[in-house]
């Protein structure tokens, strides 16, 4: 990402468990930082993931919030990033009502929550972001890289 290139959106969100930082999670935020001067991150609670799989191996808050400052400090600087804690679908309809918002990354899989988002901005009168879908990223098998792979393997 060069630094003299020019952003398209002024702030974009986004969010996730970001567990076990991985490939898919690179590119989002890589793409995110390409086409945004600033970008808030939603980082899921530990209690909201406490019903996902293998959830014995999910990294903390603290930690999974370190990996992904870690990784975006290898590349840009920090103060273009805000990240923010997701409790419940409250506090994602909350962040995304910020007038500021221009857009949304999404995976293929979150995408409808994007749809709900907007619709909950145009009922208060804001305008609808840009919804920009990211597709899931694959290992060398062809199969979807994601933390709930990496924590089943983690526990066996």
């Amino acid at each position: 990402m060069s630094k003299g290139v020019p952003k398209i959106l002024n702030k974009i969100g986004l969010g996730g468990t970001f567990d076990h930082l991985h490939d898919g999670h690179k590119y989002l935020l890589k793409i995110a930082l390409s086409l945004s001067h600033n970008i808030e991150i939603g980082l899921t609670s530990q209690d909201l993931l406490k019903d996902k799989n293998f959830a014995s191996k999910l990294e903390d808050y603290k930690t999974r919030e370190l990996h992904i400052k870690n990784f975006i400090i290898s590349f840009t600087d920090l103060k273009r990033v805000n990240i923010v804690e997701i409790k419940d679908w409250d506090d994602m309809a909350k962040y995304s009502q910020d007038p500021e918002y221009e857009g949304l990354i999404l995976s293929q899989e979150t995408y409808l929550n994007g749809v709900k988002l907007n619709e909950l901005r145009e009922k208060q009168g804001l305008k609808p972001i840009i919804l920009i879908v990211i597709p899931l990223i694959r290992d060398n098998m062809k199969n979807k890289i994601s933390s709930t792979s990496i924590r089943a393997a983690l526990q066996e």
